[in-house]
C-alpha cells in the first residue's frame, strides 16, 4: 500500500555563525521539522536559547552530529538539561560519527542531576541510513580535516497524481474509493451491470519524487561525491565560512567560500542554496551572497538566524 503524502517540510535556522558566535548570529544549529518529527542539525552553544526566540518549542527526537568540534556539539548539554526540567521522558537519540558513544556517556556523565529521560547514541559512517515513517537521513562523508559527516535528508517517492475524469469514466464513484485508488489498492466497481477491477496504475501518474534537503556541516567542497544522493535537492545548506577573497584561508582550514558553495549547487543542480557558518570577520553577507551567484543560477540566501523555509513540493 502507497501511503498518501502532504507532509509539512521546515528548516528553522537557529545558529548559521562559523566557530565564534557574533552579536547576530549563533553558533552551528539546524532544525527541520517533518510533519510531527523535529530533528536537530548540530546544536551549537545556545540552541535552547534560540529555540526560545524562535518559538519553536522543546519538542526534539533527535540530534544529528556532523563532526566532533566543539561549536557543533557543545549545546546538547544544555538543551538536556533543559529538555529534563521540563519533564521529558522520552528517549533523546545523538546520531554522529565514531566518538558518539562516549560523548553521550559524557552528557550523562556531566549532567550531575537525575535525567528524567535516557540518552541513546548510535554511530554513523559515511553510507549509514537512518530510517523514520516517510523519510530518512543519509549519512555521507565530508572533508574537513577530522572526521567529519554530512546528512542528506530525503523523503519517500509519492503516488502521481490522481486522474479523477479517468476514474469516473472507468465507473469508480467519487468518495472512499478515490482514497483506496491513490493508497495503491485496486477496487471493484460495476461497469455495465458486470463487476470489474479498476487498478491503480489506470488512474495514477507516474510516481513523483519526495523532496530532499542536503546539510554539509563544515567541509570542502564534495559535490562529487554526493551526486546520486543529493542531486537535485530542493534546500544545500552548505558551509561558506569565507567569501571568495579568503580561498587560500578556507583551504588552509578545511572550510568552503561561498563561490565553491555556488558552484556545488550549481554540479547538484539544487532548487535553492542556503550559505552558513559564515565567520565572524565578516559584518555582512553580500559580498557572500554575489559570489555564491556567479556559480549558480538558482536562489541563493544567507539567512539570518531564526529564518524559518518551508520547502513546498515542486509540483
Amino acid at each position: 500500500m502507497v501511503p498518501l503524502s502532504g507532509e509539512t517540510l521546515h528548516v528553522h535556522f537557529l545558529g548559521t555563525a562559523g566557530a565564534l558566535p557574533s552579536p547576530q548570529r549563533n553558533l552551528p544549529c539546524i532544525m527541520i521539522r517533518r510533519g510531527s518529527d523535529t530533528l536537530l542539525f548540530d546544536c551549537g552553544e545556545g540552541a535552547q536559547q534560540q529555540m526560545m526566540r524562535a518559538r519553536t518549542g522543546f519538542t526534539v527526537d533527535a540530534v544529528f552530529i556532523t563532526h566532533w568540534h566543539a561549536d557543533h556539539f557543545l549545546g546538547v548539554f544544555g538543551l538536556v538539561q533543559t529538555l529534563s526540567f521540563m519533564g521529558r521522558s522520552g528517549p533523546l537519540t545523538l546520531y554522529g560519527p565514531p566518538g558518539v558513544h562516549e560523548f553521550a556517556g559524557m552528557v550523562r556523565q556531566i549532567s550531575r542531576t537525575t535525567l528524567r529521560f535516557p540518552i541513546e547514541s548510535v554511530e554513523l559512517r559515511a553510507g549509514s541510513v537512518v530510517e523514520f515513517a516517510g523519510y530518512a537521513v543519509h549519512a555521507f562523508a565530508t572533508l574537513h580535516g577530522i572526521q567529519s559527516l554530512g546528512f542528506v535528508l530525503a523523503e519517500e517517492g509519492r503516488p502521481g497524481r490522481f486522474d479523477r475524469e479517468r476514474a469516473v469514466a472507468l465507473g469508480v464513484k467519487p468518495g472512499p474509493l478515490f482514497g483506496r485508488l491513490q493508497r495503491g489498492e485496486a477496487v471493484r466497481v460495476m461497469r455495465d451491470g458486470e463487476e470489474v477491477l479498476v487498478r491503480p496504475e489506470e488512474v495514477m501518474g507516474p510516481p513523483r519524487p519526495g523532496r530532499r534537503i542536503c546539510y554539509t556541516g563544515d567541509t570542502r567542497p564534495v559535490e562529487d561525491r554526493i551526486r546520486d544522493l543529493a542531486g537535485g535537492a530542493d534546500l544545500l545548506i552548505h558551509d561558506a565560512t569565507f567569501d571568495d577573497r579568503d580561498r587560500e584561508r578556507a583551504e588552509e582550514v578545511h572550510h568552503s567560500t561561498a563561490g565553491e558553495a555556488g558552484a556545488a549547487a550549481a554540479a547538484l543542480g539544487v532548487k535553492t542554496l542556503a550559505l552558513v557558518h559564515i565567520s565572524p570577520r565578516y559584518t555582512g553577507t553580500a559580498v557572500h551572497v554575489e559570489d555564491a551567484r556567479k556559480q549558480f543560477p538558482g536562489e541563493v540566501i544567507a539567512p539570518p538566524d531564526l529564518t524559518m523555509l518551508e520547502i513546498p513540493y515542486r509540483d
